[in-house]
């Protein structure tokens, strides 16, 4: 296991995190995860959302090869998708906002059938088999975040962890759900 300093350049981290040591990540996370985390904040508006995608860019960020450092500072260029990511799911929630708005107007509320209570029942526990077969950490974060609604970071005071091992354990948790649920659930 490589050890990393503060003093650790970014481009010696990502050359190590692209040969593999997954703990450079957890730097580069420490040392620009607020940076990301604030750009989001500011145009979200909204904590778990902007909690949600930090987490999706540094995930995307390990795992595709598009930085470029003869094109920017890391730091820039982390601002930079912050800025544009979180300007696509404000535009993504204000077209879905729309169409909900479209449809409540001219569709009238209904009870469920027992059909669909039945289906929904049905999914439900197909959920919870699927999060029984993850392991401890993952699920436990998940069930905390989903169910009781904590934020990722309240998780990580409450469980004394880092901000980025909770939030690892939450995407590796949703990824093994996906897999497991295939179509399962829809």
């Amino acid at each position: 296991m490589a050890r990393f300093s503060t003093d650790t350049s970014d481009i010696e981290l990502i050359h190590s995190l692209r040969a593999g040591h997954q703990e450079a990540l957890a730097v580069l996370y420490d040392r620009y995860g607020g940076l990301v985390y604030t750009v989001a904040l500011r145009l979200l508006k909204q904590p778990a959302e902007a909690e949600d995608l930090t987490q999706d860019i540094f995930f995307n960020f390990w795992k595709q090869n598009k930085y470029d450092p003869g094109r920017a500072v890391l730091s820039t260029y982390l601002g930079l998708v912050a800025r544009s990511r979180a300007l696509d799911r404000i535009a993504k929630r204000s077209t879905q906002q729309r169409s909900l708005q479209r449809l409540q107007g001219s569709i009238p509320e209904r009870a469920m059938t027992p059909l669909e209570n039945a289906t929904l029942s049905e999914q439900q526990e197909t959920v919870q088999q699927a999060l029984s077969q993850l392991k401890d950490q993952q699920r436990q974060v998940l069930e905390m975040n989903f169910y009781q609604g904590i934020s990722h970071a309240d998780i990580a005071r409450q469980l004394d962890m880092p901000l980025g091992t909770v939030k690892t354990r939450a995407r590796q948790g949703l990824i093994e759900l996906r897999r497991r649920l295939g179509g399962a659930v829809g």
